[in-house]
């Protein structure tokens, strides 16, 4: 439960947007914490507004219950300095960093703050409240055991157990010392560091291997700056970057970069592939576009972009203190949306987009034997269907295919969640035949319900997203339930000597790790292709497809029928204030969009979210399609961030018609 999940290299603090929040332009912090700390000792003054640097607090920020922070200075927040009457606050559970200027309450008031609900439903809230009280014992001379990165439940439960000790004392008003006791320390340096290390272990090991990683970045970045420039006053001011890597400045090339005129080492490409489509909650990307990491990230101001540029890359590659002109130009629109395609040694390409799809398109370093293909069916020869999904969700493989007018004889359908269950029921009439976990399938199983034509899934993602820091891989976790598709694939496909077409697909998120991707695709022997429902649809919605599907990596095209902006599925007397939204997850927060977290919609001159039924068009369902058996806007949009984007299936379905029977 409080493993220290959030390594340095996939760090990213920022403020937190709220009410009593003054937000820095542009700007994301990406510092680990850490490092923020060491080299300083915390210095006790009062700033007028009965708060001193170091002090634990309460803070309450706008769709925030009250939670625990310390007070800060802005060099330890690695910003400038909070305007008067304000100050820094660092929270616990994110470390993430706001100006506050009121609400604030000493952490001794921790029995009128304190949110039980909070602590039982979000895993964050437990880590911030386990934090601080820690830090709160150990001030009060009263430490308890420090939870060790684990798996083990008995551990687990013990941690669970320290924890309600923890609270318990903090409920009865910190005795024995109270909330003097609370107080920061004097200035001691080695406490602190010694609390840093005992407390994270893994992240200051990681600290120390991150920074010799940045420095040696920033020495081969200046020798690449000054590489570039000499060549360029000698030869008539040509510029000439093919040779050297302009994320990192290595001179080990692999191929050019995507987006920007230069090259890219295989070690920077391993970094794009994995973080390309990897974003943040507040729908920006984690890391620096050209570099894929970066302390801290300039963010574009237009609203239908969200790509990042660090500091360091901008001040070297287009010229020193670009960035903090950048910072002062509000909104300011980034290398990607400019109407210059060079600034300095920065020049975009003109075929960015053509050579970014080729670059997920043949990024791929193991050779498979090509698919096996089927030649079309005659038109009398062709039959219905016979589907085998796993993983279903909502039945967008039956949506579809119904769609596309393809007779379906039997869609038997592997699922756990009743609420996708009973969509899938309503639906589509009892049609669907629910077979429960798909663990439980057995080849005798198939034998009895086959044989069949398609086999498609997409197992959760969870695990496999590097955007979950406490990911634990392919086989761990969910992540292992992809053999479970891959035995079930084994199992179905038909017997030697058995000629007729057998097709199948498998679906996971971009944002995996390059060696989770190279071990799915090793498995499945062949290579995935990359689809990204923005082309056919009004959301951005990255994800890759193993397969054999005739023509998977033919052009996306739109049809005349597909919402391609966001205004196309709004409701009537409703204005889009954004022509995509950024991926919509099964989180409630992944509605808002842009820097500033706004509501993506206008309705009687107020900010609105996104209706059920207009989540519905954006994915391409029926309207109405989720509205079961009275569940909640929240369980809806659960159901349709685990889901798939219509359009997408229908593109790569479409090729069926010329193996099965239509209507």
């Amino acid at each position: 439960l409080f493993k220290p999940v959030f390594s340095a290299e996939h760090l990213r603090w920022m403020s937190m947007p709220g009410p009593s929040s003054v937000s820095i332009p542009h700007v994301k912090c990406m510092q680990d914490r850490i490092e923020f700390m060491s080299g300083f000792c915390f210095c006790v003054f009062q700033d007028g507004h009965g708060f001193g640097i170091g002090e634990l607090i309460w803070g309450k920020l706008r769709g925030f219950s009250w939670w625990p922070g310390r007070i800060v200075s802005w060099w330890m927040a690695g910003r400038s300095r909070a305007a008067e009457g304000t100050r820094w606050v660092m929270w616990f559970g994110d470390a993430k960093f706001s100006v506050c200027v009121e609400k604030l309450l000493p952490l001794s008031k921790f029995d009128k703050s304190f949110h039980q609900p909070t602590y039982n439903k979000q895993p964050m809230y437990r880590k911030a409240i386990y934090e601080v009280l820690q830090t709160a014992g150990m001030r009060a001379g009263k430490p308890f055991p420090v939870c060790v990165s684990t798996d083990d439940p008995d551990i687990s439960n013990s941690v669970e157990v320290h924890t309600r000790q923890m609270i318990q004392w903090a409920n009865t008003g910190f005795l024995p010392s109270g909330a003097k006791g609370l107080e920061p320390p004097p200035g001691n340096v080695s406490n602190k560091h010694s609390f840093s290390r005992h407390f994270y272990p893994k992240r200051l090991t990681n600290e120390d291997s991150r920074s010799n990683q940045n420095q040696q970045k920033s020495n081969n970045m200046q020798v690449l700056y000054y590489t570039v420039t000499c060549y360029s006053k000698h030869h008539h001011g040509v510029v000439l970057c093919a040779d050297i890597c302009i994320s990192c400045g290595s001179l080990n090339i692999a191929l050019e970069h995507p987006l920007f005129i230069g090259a890219m080492c295989q070690s920077c490409k391993n970094s794009f592939l994995e973080c390309a489509y990897q974003y943040d909650d507040d729908g920006y990307q984690s890391y620096c576009t050209i570099c894929c990491g970066g302390r801290e990230v300039l963010m574009c101001g237009n609203n239908n972009c969200c790509r990042c540029f660090c500091v360091e890359c901008v001040d070297l590659l287009v010229g020193s203190g670009s960035a903090q002109v950048a910072i002062r130009e509000d909104p300011w629109n980034c290398y990607m949306c400019c109407s210059r395609n060079d600034s300095g040694l920065l020049k975009r390409r003109d075929d960015w987009t053509s050579r970014l799809q080729l670059f997920f398109a043949n990024n791929h370093d193991q050779d498979f034997e090509p698919t096996k293909l089927y030649s079309p069916m005659s038109a009398e020869k062709r039959q219905p269907i016979r589907v085998l999904s796993l993983f279903d969700g909502i039945a967008t493989g039956l949506l579809v295919l119904k769609d596309l007018g393809i007779q379906v004889e039997r869609y038997v359908a592997s699922e756990v969640c009743e609420d996708s269950i009973t969509v899938g029921i309503v639906r589509h009439h009892g049609h669907i035949m629910y077979v429960g976990d798909v663990r439980n399938i057995t080849r005798k199983h198939l034998q009895e319900w086959g044989p069949f034509d398609l086999v498609i899934g997409g197992s959760p993602c969870n695990d496999l997203s590097i955007v979950n820091p406490a990911r634990k891989g392919l086989f761990e976790g969910t992540g292992r339930l992809f053999f479970e598709f891959y035995r079930l694939l084994h199992e179905a496909r038909p017997k030697e000597g058995d000629e007729r077409p057998f097709f199948w697909l498998f679906e996971n998120v971009v944002a995996m790790g390059i060696s989770d991707k190279r071990d799915i695709s090793r498995f499945l022997e062949c290579n995935p292709v990359m689809i990204d429902a923005k082309e056919v649809s009004a959301a951005h919605r990255a994800r890759y497809f193993w397969g054999n599907l005739p023509g998977m990596n033919r052009p996306l095209t739109a049809m005349m029928n597909d919402r391609l902006e966001l205004q196309d599925c709004l409701e009537y007397g409703r204005t889009a204030k954004f022509g995509k939204v950024r991926t919509i997850t099964t989180r409630s927060n992944s509605i808002k969009q842009g820097k500033d977290q706004h509501y993506p919609v206008y309705m009687n001159n107020k900010e609105d979210i996104l209706w059920c039924t207009e989540m519905e068009r954006v994915f391409g369902f029926p309207v109405h399609y989720t509205d079961v058996s009275n569940m909640s806007r929240l369980a809806r949009q659960r159901l349709l961030g685990r889901s798939w984007s219509v359009p997408v299936i229908r593109h790569l379905f479409a090729p069926l018609k010329e193996y099965f029977a239509c209507y």
